[in-house]
């Protein structure tokens, strides 16, 4: 009899899935961490991410609870679902950490972002710039002749689709806050104080 030739994977006259099980799907984790307000905490998070080179897509920190001094950071990753897991469990295991929530799995969130973006141009162009603006509902915040300062809040995917809309029509400069997100419903859910 000769061996079975069957390569890793599935095979349609096999019962069993083959396949390792460490795959390599990345997604896109949210993970919010309430931390002691203190020096060097926020070096000491970002330091987890980098000394084992994860990646941080959003960050943005602000103080959540003044009077129990915690601050809130809320974090965009990317990874396999076993790197996400070895995410959280690091942080979790960090002394200035009090809490770690992942809003992408534990049930829905809300998410926003907000950009400026500087877009120079004049005649039709700037026409078509404030036409655009409406429809994503960004706001001008400055205006001189020749360029327009919009702001605007929203998922970070309504913030790309407005940036590659204002690339044609002049795009100069975007700054952007990074992801701010919450769950959703009555719980008090991360930071609450």
């Amino acid at each position: 009899m000769s061996p079975l030739k069957i390569e890793q994977g599935t095979s349609k006259h096999s019962a069993y899935d083959l396949r390792a099980s460490f795959a390599e799907v990345q997604e896109t984790h949210t993970l919010a961490v309430i931390v002691d307000n203190e020096p060097g905490v926020l070096a000491r998070v970002i330091g987890l991410f980098s000394g084992r080179g994860y990646n941080i897509e959003s960050l943005t920190v602000a103080e959540t609870d003044h009077r129990g001094h915690r601050s809130r950071i809320t974090v965009v990753t990317t990874g396999t679902p076993q790197v996400i897991e070895q995410i959280k469990a690091q942080l979790s295991r960090m002394v200035p950490v009090h809490e770690v929530h992942d809003l992408t799995v534990e049930g829905p969130a809300v998410q926003r972002e907000l950009a400026l973006l500087k877009v120079a141009g004049r005649g039709e162009a700037r026409i078509e710039a404030l036409r655009l603006a409406e429809i994503f509902r960004a706001k001008v915040v400055d205006s001189t002749l020749e360029s327009f300062v919009f702001e605007i809040t929203g998922t970070p995917e309504k913030i790309d689709a407005f940036a590659d809309l204002m690339r044609p029509l002049g795009l100069r400069e975007i700054a952007r806050t990074g992801v701010a997100a919450l769950s959703r419903g009555a719980g008090a859910g991360a930071g609450a104080g």
